[in-house]
Order: structure tokens, then sequence, then C-alpha cells
């Protein structure tokens, strides 16, 4: 521990990289005492100015006493060195231009525990990958992948120290949990411990507190709906990549894993197509089904889905909800509506 609290101070010392507590309520907090900033960078600036040269033992990561536990979060934005101003890329960097260029001892022979965030964007972005997120904690469970000092035997998940993954090992961990303040039972402890915690001990009223009042909501959506009315905080997202905008970030994250990452993790067993969710499976696999149950009731024809004879009726209603905004042409099937799109105006839609 002596070691990685003597390279750490090196680090906060002889560099502008900043330690970050959390995400709390309002936005991101201090090392040292309570202060809130919305923006990584003015966060970054109150931790230079007020606490540039504080012990590092004063800071919140210092109560974690055992090295399973210990892990700091640091922001490397625009990373450089103090001494002399030659700007670096990574931590591994520092350590090197420090170590070579000024001669300051550091422990090379201990693996790092910690998980270095950029903030060049506005979107959260891991800066190793590329890789988005909505939120400051998927960010963060994301750079475990990265930073794989320990590593699960049975499903080969990595994590940045012994703790995480202890913690993550009870998911593999399957029989009968009954939880310690009621008679329900789960067949994992951690699904116990989530019950416990959502249920007993941090009822939903605390854990979706206002951190700008402090009021306390039932659920998340009335959080967010206070927010914006009261204080004026929007958790709308705008895609960078296409300019779609989410009334939430859970929203954001669906459709960049579905339509930019074209993450498709449910594979159809009678084809070799794949799907983003169970459900779009359950629904491809009414294809491969020879029952047809749905009638139309004007020309009689049978489909497969109740949506599919529903679009249907539409044909017989001369629904042509989908019009070209261009020459005016309006179309009862979506996908008519996209292929004329595609050929008459060259618009992918």
């Amino acid at each position: 521990m002596k070691k990685h609290y003597a390279n750490i101070e090196v680090i906060l010392k002889w560099s502008n990289a900043t330690p970050i507590r959390k995400r709390g309520g309002i936005g991101y907090v201090c090392c040292y005492c309570s202060e809130e900033c919305a923006d990584p960078a003015q966060l970054k600036k109150h931790t230079i100015y007020q606490h540039k040269g504080t012990s590092i033992y004063k800071a919140s990561f210092a109560s974690r006493r055992e090295l399973k536990a210990f892990y700091v979060k640091l922001d490397i934005t625009s990373l450089r060195c103090d001494i002399c101003g030659h700007n670096v890329n990574t931590l591994e960097d520092i350590i090197d231009h420090l170590k070579t260029t000024h001669n300051i001892f550091m422990h090379t022979d201990i693996i790092h525990q910690w998980i270095p965030f950029k903030f060049e964007s506005e979107t959260l972005r891991c800066y190793i990958c590329s890789s988005e997120f909505s939120r400051f904690k998927m960010l963060l469970e994301h750079m475990h992948k990265h930073f794989r000092n320990f590593i699960c035997d049975i499903c080969e998940s990595g994590y940045v120290n012994l703790k995480q993954l202890m913690t993550h090992l009870t998911c593999h961990t399957t029989g009968s949990f009954q939880c310690d303040y009621c008679s329900k039972t789960f067949n994992t402890l951690k699904k116990k411990k989530s019950h416990e915690k959502s249920v007993h001990t941090h009822p939903n009223e605390m854990r979706n507190k206002c951190g700008f009042c402090a009021e306390t909501f039932k659920s998340f959506h009335q959080k967010e709906n206070h927010l914006k009315e009261v204080h004026g905080i929007s958790s709308e997202v705008r895609c960078q990549a296409c300019n779609k905008t989410f009334a939430k970030p859970k929203s954001y994250g669906i459709h960049v894993r579905r339509d930019h990452l074209m993450e498709r993790r449910h594979a159809c067993n009678e084809c070799d197509m794949k799907f983003f969710s169970n459900y779009d499976l359950k629904f491809h696999k009414m294809t491969h089904s020879k029952i047809k149950k749905f009638q139309c009731g004007i020309c009689s024809k049978f489909y497969v889905r109740k949506t599919t004879l529903r679009e249907h009726m539409r044909i017989h209603a001369d629904d042509r909800r989908y019009k070209c905004e261009h020459c005016g042409r309006a179309f009862v099937q979506k996908c008519s509506w996209r292929g004329h799109m595609l050929t008459k105006h060259g618009e992918r839609v």
C-alpha cells in the first residue's frame, strides 16, 4: 500500500492529473472536500487551485486501507508534466517522463490500481476504444475491461482490484439465498443483496434524491422531471453520430448499442440471423412458424403475426401515413416509403 500511495503522490504532485471521488447528484465530487461540479473541467480547476500539494492521506481514496479494495479514479484530460510543461498521453507516459527526464523515483514492481478518464468532448467516451456512454457509472464499469489486473476464471471478465473481482464472483454462485428482512428467496447472492438494498436498507425514496435541494422521489422518472422543471437541468441526450435526441440516458444507450455499435447477442437457432434483444428474436422466430392464425376479415388472407395483419388492414383503409416530404407521395407501408426515399431521393431513413 505504501508503494501505491507513493506513486499516486508523485503523479498528483508533478502533473495536472486530478482524482475524482465519484459522480454525485449534481456532478463530479472532489476527493478532498464536499465540492461538487457539474463539469469535470470545473472539478479539475477546483482541485488544482484549492488542493494542490494537499496530503494524499486526506483524499477519500486513502480510506481504503486494504490493497484489495484500493483504486483511484484519475482525470488525465490534457495530461502534462508540471515541472517542464511537457504534454503526455497516458499515465504510463508521465511515469516514464518523470523517471527519465527528471530522475524522480517511482515504484515499478507493482501493478497500478487506477482508472484514468479523459473528458475531451460533451459525450462520455472511453479514451482507449472510443466507446460512448450516457452515464459515468456505465463508463466506469466499462473501464475495468481495459485495466484487467484481476481476471475471473469462469467468464474472463477483468477488474482493477481484487474486491471488484470478488463482488463479480457472486453472480456465478447459484443456490437459494433468503432475504435477511423478509421471506423472499433468490437464486444468486447478487440478486438478494440488490433486493435488500432497494427494498429494505435503501428505499427508493432515498435512492432518488435531488442533489440540489435534497427532495426525494419514489421513482427516478419523477426525480428527472423535478430536475428539469425546478432546476432547469434536462437529462435529454443528443447522439453525436446521427443527431437524434433521447429523453433518457438509458434510451440513448440502447440506441447506440443497437444502431451504431450493431450489438447482436441473440441468435436464431433456425437460421443465421442475430438480433439486439430477446424480444426481436422472438418476433423473428414467428417467421419460421407455419401457423397463420390471424385472418383478414375483408380478403380472408392469413398472417403469422397480429401486427402484420394490422399493417395489412391499412391497405383496405387506404391509410397512407408515411409521406415523402420532398414530392408529397404517401405510402401505406413504412418499407415502401423507405424504398422510395432511397431510390428517388437518395436518402437512407
